[in-house]
Protein backbone atom coordinates (compact mmCIF):
# COMPACT_ATOMS: atom_id res chain seq x y z
CA UNK A 1 0.00 0.00 0.00
CA UNK A 2 2.94 2.47 0.94
CA UNK A 3 5.57 3.08 -1.35
CA UNK A 4 8.46 4.88 0.92
CA UNK A 5 8.14 7.03 3.79
CA UNK A 6 10.01 10.05 4.79
CA UNK A 7 10.51 11.72 8.31
CA UNK A 8 12.53 14.01 9.96
CA UNK A 9 15.90 13.92 12.14
CA UNK A 10 17.84 16.40 13.79
CA UNK A 11 21.14 15.12 13.02
CA UNK A 12 21.88 13.00 9.55
CA UNK A 13 25.00 11.37 10.90
CA UNK A 14 23.96 10.24 14.04
CA UNK A 15 20.97 9.24 12.44
CA UNK A 16 22.47 7.50 9.24
CA UNK A 17 24.95 5.40 11.85
CA UNK A 18 21.74 4.37 14.04
CA UNK A 19 19.88 3.24 11.29
CA UNK A 20 22.78 1.23 9.39
CA UNK A 21 23.41 -0.59 12.47
CA UNK A 22 19.78 -1.05 13.42
CA UNK A 23 18.12 -2.06 10.08
CA UNK A 24 20.91 -4.30 9.07
CA UNK A 25 19.31 -7.65 11.05
CA UNK A 26 16.24 -7.16 8.89
CA UNK A 27 18.09 -7.09 5.75
CA UNK A 28 17.37 -3.23 5.43
CA UNK A 29 20.72 -1.11 4.20
CA UNK A 30 21.07 2.33 3.06
CA UNK A 31 20.94 2.78 -0.69
CA UNK A 32 20.71 6.11 -1.75
CA UNK A 33 20.86 9.91 -1.28
CA UNK A 34 19.17 12.58 -2.65
CA UNK A 35 19.33 16.20 -1.99
CA UNK A 36 20.58 15.46 1.73
CA UNK A 37 17.83 13.00 2.37
CA UNK A 38 19.41 8.60 3.18
CA UNK A 39 17.42 6.09 1.92
CA UNK A 40 17.46 2.89 3.61
CA UNK A 41 15.35 -0.53 1.71
CA UNK A 42 16.67 -3.78 0.49
CA UNK A 43 17.64 -4.54 -2.94
CA UNK A 44 18.84 -0.81 -4.56
CA UNK A 45 14.74 0.23 -3.52
CA UNK A 46 15.13 2.96 -0.66
CA UNK A 47 11.74 2.68 1.01
CA UNK A 48 12.82 4.64 4.74
CA UNK A 49 13.85 8.47 3.79
CA UNK A 50 15.33 10.57 6.50
CA UNK A 51 16.19 14.25 6.54
CA UNK A 52 17.23 17.09 8.55
CA UNK A 53 14.40 19.25 9.50
CA UNK A 54 15.99 23.02 8.43
CA UNK A 55 16.95 25.59 10.76
CA UNK A 56 13.54 27.26 10.40
CA UNK A 57 11.64 24.45 11.37
CA UNK A 58 13.79 23.99 14.51
CA UNK A 59 14.03 27.43 15.64
CA UNK A 60 10.01 28.03 15.87
CA UNK A 61 10.06 24.58 17.61
CA UNK A 62 7.54 22.74 15.14
CA UNK A 63 9.94 19.58 14.96
CA UNK A 64 7.55 16.83 13.74
CA UNK A 65 6.04 15.13 16.41
CA UNK A 66 8.26 11.65 16.68
CA UNK A 67 6.49 8.91 14.64
CA UNK A 68 5.72 5.25 14.98
CA UNK A 69 7.77 3.25 12.01
CA UNK A 70 6.95 -0.81 12.70
CA UNK A 71 9.00 -2.80 10.04
CA UNK A 72 8.22 -6.75 9.27
CA UNK A 73 10.86 -8.96 10.10
CA UNK A 74 11.46 -12.58 8.49
CA UNK A 75 11.92 -14.03 11.89
CA UNK A 76 11.73 -13.87 15.95
CA UNK A 77 15.09 -14.13 15.43
CA UNK A 78 15.71 -11.04 13.71
CA UNK A 79 13.05 -9.09 15.39
CA UNK A 80 15.86 -10.39 18.70
CA UNK A 81 18.50 -9.25 16.64
CA UNK A 82 17.38 -5.37 15.24
CA UNK A 83 16.27 -5.09 19.10
CA UNK A 84 20.00 -5.69 20.72
CA UNK A 85 21.64 -3.79 17.34
CA UNK A 86 19.49 -0.70 18.24
CA UNK A 87 20.31 -0.96 21.68
CA UNK A 88 23.86 -0.73 20.95
CA UNK A 89 23.64 1.90 18.46
CA UNK A 90 21.89 4.36 20.94
CA UNK A 91 18.69 3.46 21.21
CA UNK A 92 16.58 3.61 24.46
CA UNK A 93 14.35 0.38 25.22
CA UNK A 94 10.44 0.54 24.49
CA UNK A 95 9.57 -2.89 24.69
CA UNK A 96 11.99 -5.52 24.38
CA UNK A 97 11.38 -8.13 21.96
CA UNK A 98 8.55 -11.01 22.73
CA UNK A 99 5.16 -12.26 22.52
CA UNK A 100 2.03 -9.65 22.32
CA UNK A 101 -1.05 -11.96 22.10
CA UNK A 102 -2.93 -8.17 22.10
CA UNK A 103 -2.52 -7.54 18.46
CA UNK A 104 -3.05 -11.03 17.17
CA UNK A 105 -2.15 -14.40 18.27
CA UNK A 106 1.63 -14.59 16.97
CA UNK A 107 2.50 -11.19 16.72
CA UNK A 108 6.21 -11.06 18.04
CA UNK A 109 7.72 -7.43 18.12
CA UNK A 110 10.04 -5.28 19.60
CA UNK A 111 10.07 -1.41 20.14
CA UNK A 112 12.95 1.09 20.54
CA UNK A 113 13.36 5.13 20.80
CA UNK A 114 14.85 5.92 18.25
CA UNK A 115 17.51 9.09 18.77
CA UNK A 116 14.97 11.77 18.07
CA UNK A 117 12.39 10.13 19.75
CA UNK A 118 10.83 8.13 17.06
CA UNK A 119 9.10 5.10 18.07
CA UNK A 120 10.91 2.09 15.83
CA UNK A 121 9.66 -1.31 15.54
CA UNK A 122 10.47 -4.74 14.36
CA UNK A 123 7.52 -6.73 14.22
Amino acid sequence: MIDHIGIAISNYFVSKAFYSKALAPLGIEFTAEVQGWAGFGAEDKAEFWFGEANGDELKKNTFPIPMHLAIRAMSTEAVDQFYQAAIEAGATDNGKPSMRAIYHPNYYGAFVIDPDGHNLEAV
